[in-house]
């Protein structure tokens, strides 16, 4: 007789999930390791494992170069979180950030067709989230920092680029830059302009709006101006980090002080990425023919029926608004592309081209309410993919 199957769940959990079923779905996790190959009888499972395994472990032991052919580690990305900086939900733990964590994994699989494994570490230490990963790195071809505050992801970022020889990505800087480049390109196309010349704002100075202002800058935007909570960031002030002491060094040409609204007035472009509201006073003051890409989610700095009086093009971060700049449509195209040619790294001219490729996407569909192509779009992935696999190649990063 075969044991009983107890189902741990309790009445509550029951009532929990069917009032929402975002926890029906999640109950047992949204992924599982499956595999590649069949071991039904004595003669797969002696190839699959024993003896035949110990054929493969030695020539790599003797080639190390050979583990990216004879295991998965040329098309799995760790992603990897402390739970700090998780959604708009700020610091709760590597444990509660896991849901997040699976999802983007199962979002690599789905839009970029590549495998990944949440990694949640249960360490706000730089120096402890730095080696931990850096111990993990031979059992991936690639490393996704997630949702992990700054400023410490810039260092850690830095720092484990620094000691590894695989792409290692912020997704929640460079994917935000990325496709934040895309649609300013095309609304600027859309308009008949360059991004040579327009004068942006970046409203928040965290990772998104640092990685932000590092693209539209490599670019050619015309100038772009950062601003904080404690207005524009320039190098006058003493109250900078390296982080913004660095950000001042290579932004704001027109050397403005001040606060957001003062930025804002005369202004092509504003991006927001840091939450709070703008006042609809200072949106008024901007260029004619403005770009509003107002991204806090799920609460836009400016709310589109104000940005629409003012804008030639809205965006924000929302589904359920035209234009949404979601980071599914950069990250696993990003790394299929550097997988697939084994990059040593993820450098600006890849991401450039992974902008442009992305923002070719809709090149014929191209209006004030399609300036970047939609999450299920399916030529996203492979235009991406295609793209960074070749900026990989011409940059001299590419290792096949």
């Amino acid at each position: 007789m075969s044991a009983e199957i107890v189902n741990p769940r309790s009445d509550s959990d029951t009532d929990q999930e069917l009032i929402d079923p975002a926890f029906a779905l999640h109950r047992g996790g949204k992924m599982e390791i499956s595999a590649t190959v069949p071991v039904r009888d004595r003669d797969d499972l002696s190839l699959a494992y024993t003896p035949g395994v110990a054929k493969v472990c030695t020539a790599i032991a003797e080639e190390p170069s050979l583990v990216h052919d004879y295991t998965w580690t040329s098309q799995v990305v760790a992603v990897v979180t402390d739970g700090t900086a998780v959604l708009g939900l700020g610091d709760i733990g590597p444990q509660a950030s896991l849901p997040v964590m699976e999802g983007k994994a199962i979002l690599f699989k789905q839009f970029g067709g590549v495998d990944a494994v949440p990694i949640a570490l249960d360490t706000k230490d730089t120096d402890e989230i730095v080696e931990t990963v850096v111990r993990l790195a031979p059992s991936f071809g690639g490393v996704n920092l997630e949702d992990i505050s700054a400023p410490r992801c810039f260092e850690i970022e830095r720092r484990l680029k620094e000691r590894l020889d695989i792409p290692v990505f912020h997704d929640d800087q460079h994917g935000t830059a990325v496709v934040t480049l895309a649609a300013l390109r095309n609304a600027a196309r859309l308009t008949g302009r360059s991004l040579g010349e327009l004068r942006a704002v970046i409203s928040g100075a965290g990772a998104a709006g640092v990685a932000i202002a590092k693209i539209l800058v490599e670019a050619g935007i015309g100038d772009v101006a950062v601003t904080d909570r404690k207005g524009v960031v320039h190098g006058g002030r003493d109250d900078l980090t390296d982080v913004k002491r660095e950000l001042a060094s290579y932004t704001n040409k027109a050397g403005l002080t001040g606060s957001l609204e003062d930025a804002l007035d005369g202004a092509d472009v504003f991006i927001g990425v840091s939450g709070g509201t703008v006042a609809e006073s200072a949106v008024a003051t901007m260029a004619e023919g403005a770009f509003i890409f107002a991204m806090a989610n799920p609460t836009p700095e400016i709310h589109p029926d104000v940005a629409h009086k003012y804008a030639a093009v809205v965006a924000t971060g929302r589904s359920d608004y035209p234009n949404q700049i979601n980071n599914v449509l950069a990250f696993p195209g990003i790394f299929a592309g550097a997988l697939q040619v084994r990059a040593s790294q993820i450098t600006e001219g890849m991401k450039i081209a992974a902008a442009e490729a992305l923002a070719a996407v809709v090149a014929e569909e191209l209006s004030a309410e399609c300036v970047i192509p939609s999450p299920f779009d399916e030529r996203v992935a492979p235009a991406v993919t295609k793209a960074v696999a070749a900026a990989a190649r011409a940059e001299g990063v590419a290792r096949r």
